[in-house]
């Protein structure tokens, strides 16, 4: 029976707080192996572990030149964005059942926001994508400058978006 009643998805977009570092770190990793790790070798998808490991978020978000912004749908963590030196992206991941909602264009924004704030000069952002996020990344506006690289069995094609 349909009561005309419409569905309200409420999502909501703030900094992350210490409560949601697990779910982050969960859900980068989720999603990750689900579109990301059989692009890589095993040593690169390691390497990727390491980095999200959660003593390693939790020393950089110490260090104070770090930040990451989340999208919460109710108490889960469905988003997030990961900010090095208020210019570069260093993580970008969506679950993959809010993927095309706006949610990484959200992030971007608000992201992009804080790092103005902090550095109105701010020229371009700059991000080291995966294979598979290239398309992503194009559709939020940013471009290529130099070839795929590979390090410790990572790969990344370095891009920017000029703001």
């Amino acid at each position: 029976m349909n009561t005309g009643k419409k569905k309200i998805t409420i999502l909501t977009f703030g900094l992350m707080q210490p409560s949601d570092i697990g779910m982050t770190r969960d859900l980068v990793e989720r999603v990750f192996q689900q579109f990301e790790a059989p692009d890589y070798v095993p040593e690169g998808v390691a390497e990727f572990l390491k980095y999200i490991d959660l003593a390693a978020i939790e020393g950089r978000q110490q260090e104070g030149n770090h930040f990451i912004l989340v999208c919460r749908f109710r108490d889960q963590v469905v988003g997030m964005i990961e900010m090095r030196d208020f210019q570069h992206i260093c993580l970008l991941f969506v679950d993959s059942a809010y993927q095309r909602k706006g949610i990484a264009h959200r992030l971007l924004k608000d992201a992009k926001q804080r790092c103005l704030e902090h550095d109105p000069s701010l020229e371009k952002l700059s991000v080291n994508s995966s294979p598979f996020a290239i398309p992503v990344y194009e559709r939020l506006g940013f471009h290529a400058v130099q070839e795929e690289q590979l390090v410790n069995g990572i790969r990344y094609t370095p891009m920017e978006l000029q703001l």
